[in-house]
């Protein structure tokens, strides 16, 4: 949607005494000196929008941006010394993604300065094409999206932070970290036969940040044809990295599938998951495991799978403490990449603020044939589905970084591996270590196991010296179930030592 077509719409806002948003409609200039914004300006457009029947995002393109392989795309560079504040001494810095290749969604961006909000205007010369044609300098291309710099790793060179880009995707590092994971702003039927839909951020707002601050705030317009919302991120980045976010949902129907505080990762193999792989690398995933905090006080490990046939679980849960895709294994060892150096993939934690009331944690598990793929989901879903008309408010944090923020003080596993066991069985290995294992006689550590189906047998807790924790092992006959659901943990007589381990076998 161009900004021509929100003001042939008519969104207006009740305050200011007049329409706000039409200042910020058509073919702005780089001289155009403001208007007024605030927080309540993107609420205001989101709830006006949700009224209006949807209309698809300008798409556009001249002929030589249309078709754009990968590797032509790649050569469209964004030239450093054209980034937002650079030389002004500030501690952000913007550069911006051209439209092409996957990403032809036109993405209107503004700076907001001391309450007013100004167009960001796109011209050619903020990008090297290689041996490909400049665009004419007089077309308004718009951008793709955005990425934030800033001293993350040393305080004399700007590293990248974050990035927007595509539909309703956002990314984020910590220090000594590279990308990985993606979070995304709303999933709509995410593993629904009938096919997923991807709400788009159209509209950024990002805050002029002050001199010393630690903190940069980013305002961002969704829309799809469910639904349109608005959304306010403070990004505070460091060894962790912060994300608050503030949404508020408009649908424009009701919503039976709808996925909240949504993280996308990539698994392909692991030492739980090894069927068919022909690698010389140990493991190759951006995330092991989802984690859980439930609000029964429970702390949950769900190791990932790259499964035979799509898996969905839903862990039922009532205003659930957190959860995330985590990457616990950070021994270079244990993936041997010399590249893609998946140690350094951050883990994100979300957090939820206040009460979430009833619903689930879903998990969706893809399967995939290469690394390239992200094929693991995980969300929020409420137990009531999203009514039409309503309006719905969200408040959580995102922990960008290498472990569980405030994990409770329980044993957590480190390590699952799966392999053939003796008479047709699997046998399953379970690494466990904590300090709370610590000055425990090994014979009053005992480890239990339950499961649905299948039979189960010599269940075995241990001390690892390697580790300084416990090992449990069990052997599972599966006969002929096609999945079996797996629950283990370790106690001293009626105390839990450990999280619980859960998980689902597939042949």
């Amino acid at each position: 949607m161009r900004r021509r077509d929100l003001l042939a719409a008519s969104l207006t806002l009740p305050f200011a005494g007049r329409p706000l948003y039409s200042a910020m409609v058509g073919e702005a200039s780089a001289q155009d000196k403001g208007v007024p914004f605030e927080a309540a300006s993107v609420r205001a457009w989101a709830r006006e929008l949700a009224q209006k029947p949807y209309k698809p995002p300008d798409n556009k393109l001249p002929d030589p941006l249309k078709d754009l392989t990968y590797d032509r795309y790649r050569m469209i560079r964004f030239v450093p010394e054209q980034a937002l504040w650079r030389g002004e001494n500030l501690p952000f810095q913007l550069q911006f993604f051209h439209r092409g290749f996957y990403y032809a969604n036109r993405v209107d961006i503004f700076e907001v300065k001391d309450g007013l909000a100004t167009p960001i205007v796109y011209s050619p010369a903020m990008f090297s094409f290689g041996d490909q044609p400049v665009p004419d300098i007089k077309t308004n291309l718009g951008f793709a999206g955005f990425r934030i710099h800033g001293p993350i790793n040393r305080p004399d060179y700007f590293d990248e932070i974050g990035v927007f880009l595509g539909a309703s995707y956002f990314r984020a590092v910590a220090k000594g970290l590279s990308y990985g994971l993606s979070a995304r702003g709303l999933s709509l039927n995410t593993a629904d036969p009938k096919g997923e839909e991807f709400p788009n951020f159209r509209t950024f707002w990002v805050e002029r940040p002050a001199k010393g601050a630690s903190s940069i705030v980013v305002h961002a317009l969704l829309d799809s044809e469910s639904a349109a919302a608005a959304y306010r991120f403070t990004i505070r980045p460091g060894e962790t990295t912060i994300y608050d976010i503030e949404a508020t949902l408009f649908p424009r129907v009701q919503i039976e599938q709808i996925g909240l505080a949504t993280l996308t990762s990539m698994y392909f193999f692991g030492a739980n998951d090894r069927g068919g792989v022909d690698d010389f690398r140990p493991e190759v995933h951006d995330s092991d495991g989802l984690g859980i905090q439930n609000g029964r006080g429970e702390q949950i490990w769900r190791p990932l799978n790259n499964p035979a046939d799509l898996q969905v679980s839903a862990f039922i849960d009532n205003n659930p403490r957190g959860f995330g895709l985590l990457q616990r294994q950070r021994d270079f060892h244990t993936y041997e990449d010399l590249e893609a150096r998946y140690e350094r993939r951050p883990s994100a934690w979300i957090e939820p603020i206040g009460d979430w009331g009833e619903g689930a944690v879903h998990l969706v598990e893809i399967p995939t044939t290469t690394e390239i793929n992200d094929n693991v989901v995980s969300f929020w879903r409420p137990r009531a589905p999203t009514r039409a008309k309503g309006e719905y408010a969200y408040t959580y944090r995102i922990h960008w970084g290498t472990r569980m923020p405030k994990p409770l003080p329980l044993a957590q596993v480190v390590a699952t591996r799966i392999g053939a066991g003796a008479d047709e069985t699997r046998l399953i290995v379970i690494d466990f270590v904590g300090e709370n294992l610590k000055g425990i006689a090994p014979a009053e550590i005992k480890g239990t196991v339950s499961f649905d189906k299948g039979k189960v047998r010599n269940v075995v807790a241990h001390p690892n010296p390697e580790t300084a924790g416990t090992r449990l092992s069990f052997q599972l006959a599966p006969g002929s179930e096609k999945a079996v659901e797996l629950r283990a943990q370790l106690f001293r007589g009626e105390d839990a030592l450990s999280e619980v381990w859960m998980d689902r076998w597939t042949p």
